[in-house]
């Protein structure tokens, strides 16, 4: 989880996972590394030539699996180190570097007051969600690492201990939102439940779920077992040939992109 308070180390980029045909839009020869979407003005990534469209593979010579993964790994890295980073732009690829900057007691470009009211709003949701006997999720901020897979049309997060507790789980990805007329939508996934396996894989966090969906690309339809009301159920979902994300204009409540 990220720290709310204090300093953050800082690249200045949106990123996404790169999935189906995207790939292939980006002329990389597999599904691998993250899309950048976005750049800050006067970043450090701006300033190492990063643009939008570029594939990033590579993060100090380790291979980028996701997005998760990626943020991770800038997160853990140091303010004022400079690190290499291995891209793919046009079908070429190149080596760029980068200096990680600081970003000051922000979360997802949030003042400290305002972040400050989240968490208190957030304390306020997690205490009546253990009074509840049905599980709504509210459409709140919410200062932790979102992320959404755009094959299933889910948004979620990795389960925290105490939540996972109250869902009745050991371990699992929440979903926070499901996008109207998506894979999970049909299939009757909803805001709520808990994604603990995708077909044999055990889930622990969103990464599970992207890297279980690649390896099982070629299966129709994919099985993903959900506990609702700490109540297990498999559900067959029917993947789309080729879904990148949401339609335009369709409303979820989380940010498509990893952003940091």
């Amino acid at each position: 989880m990220m720290t709310v308070g204090g300093s953050v180390s800082y690249l200045g980029i949106g990123v996404k996972e790169i999935l189906g045909d995207r790939a292939k839009e980006l002329k990389l020869k597999e599904e691998a590394g993250v899309e950048v979407t976005r750049v800050d003005a006067g970043s450090p990534a701006e300033k190492a030539g990063l643009k939008a469209g570029d594939a990033v593979l590579e993060y100090q010579g380790n291979r980028v699996e996701g997005a998760e993964q990626f943020v991770r790994f800038v997160r853990e890295t140091p303010v004022g180190r400079m690190v290499k980073l291995k891209i793919a732009r046009g079908g070429s690829n190149q080596n760029l570097t980068a200096t990680i900057g600081e970003r000051q007691n922000s979360v997802f470009g949030m003042s400290q007051k305002d972040r400050e009211r989240v968490e208190q709003e957030l304390a306020r949701v997690r205490e009546r969600l253990k009074n509840m006997p049905e599980v709504r999720m509210p459409d709140v901020p919410h200062a932790v690492m979102g992320w959404r897979s755009g094959m299933l049309g889910i948004d979620g997060e990795a389960v925290e201990e105490q939540l996972a507790e109250f869902f009745g789980v050991r371990e699992g990805v929440l979903v926070r939102g499901v996008a109207k007329d998506m894979p999970a939508a049909k299939a009757g996934v909803k805001a709520g439940d808990i994604v603990v396996r995708v077909e044999d894989t055990r889930v622990r966090s969103p990464r599970d779920i992207t890297s279980a969906i690649r390896s099982a690309k070629n299966r129709k339809p994919l099985k993903v077992t959900v506990v609702r009301q700490k109540s297990e159920m498999t559900m067959d979902i029917q993947l789309d040939d080729e879904r990148p994300g949401p339609a335009r204009g369709t409303t979820v409540s989380r940010p498509q992109d990893f952003e940091f």
